[in-house]
């Protein structure tokens, strides 16, 4: 078995500038959020020190080292990314999901090609593709537009409750269904709506698998400074023989360079001038 290859304390210095995991550009706003997901590309939501990758809750609290308390009620750094999670959701202007192999994602809107191209579901594969209660979860949202969780339950006639929330996870990796809004009062419920009806220019692009995974992989580099093995793949959703091949394509352009097998760094011409995105 191979050594766990270990990041360098030079990479660390960088991703916790990049990531926000810093005390001087912690993110405590929905705009510093908004800014954030638009720097790093894609950052999953509630993950903390123990996975890899961009984090909303970690860039929340502004250290390397943040970990999700088993109370999470309790704790102002979970409930302000709850908060903030909420409000972006509202604003619109990144997509928000449960996407590949159910990871809960927010994505800038110039990547949302390039998840599409991978996990995207075009409407000529539905019927394939996708399980009769997807299908009609979907076909209700196509005549009502958006709909509260209880009454796309009821008016899809997906009575069981695990049978709705697979197929929703369904319609949700597939990029054809998210959430526009959540609501409180006068009970929980997330509001539930097409995707393309909120971002049809950016699921309308068309790009190949191959740019696809070439650029997943350049934004994640760009911002982690380096990968090692199997990084890509659990932070993305990626398999890892794709997230090899992304790695390796911006090898041949030269914008990467290979350090070990399954390492790869940025070349000194591809490091970028303002690793804290500074304006």
């Amino acid at each position: 078995m191979n050594p766990k290859v270990q990041v360098p304390a030079e990479i660390e210095d960088y991703r916790d500038a990049r990531w926000r995991r810093e005390a001087t550009c912690q993110v405590e706003t929905a705009f510093d959020a908004e800014r954030f997901v638009e720097q790093v590309g894609f950052a999953a939501t509630l993950t903390d020190a123990r996975r890899p990758g961009p984090s909303l809750y970690v860039a929340v609290c502004g250290r390397r080292d943040a970990v999700m308390p088993r109370n999470v009620q309790k704790d102002p750094e979970a409930s302000l990314t709850w908060v903030l999670k909420d409000e972006l959701v509202r604003r619109g202007s990144l997509y928000y999901a449960k996407l590949a192999r159910g990871k809960t994602m927010f994505l800038a809107p110039r990547m949302i090609p390039y998840f599409h191209a991978v996990w995207g579901l075009r409407r000529g594969e539905e019927t394939q593709r996708l399980s009769a209660p997807a299908r009609g979860i979907l076909r209700v949202l196509r005549n009502e537009w958006e709909m509260a969780t209880s009454d796309l339950r009821h008016e899809s006639r997906v009575a069981d409750r695990h049978t709705f929330t697979k197929a929703l996870d369904e319609l949700q990796a597939a990029m054809l269904v998210i959430p526009s809004e959540v609501v409180y009062v006068p009970k929980f419920t997330y509001i539930w709506t097409l995707a393309v009806g909120r971002f049809p220019e950016a699921l309308g692009r068309r790009v190949t698998r191959e740019t696809a995974i070439r650029e997943i992989a350049r934004c994640f580099l760009d911002n982690a400074g380096m990968t090692v093995p199997g990084e890509l793949a659990r932070v993305t959703g990626l398999s890892r023989p794709e997230a090899g091949r992304g790695n390796r394509a911006l090898v041949a352009e030269g914008h990467a360079t290979m350090l070990a097998p399954g390492v790869y760094g940025l070349t000194a011409a591809s490091l970028p001038n303002n690793p804290e995105g500074q304006a």
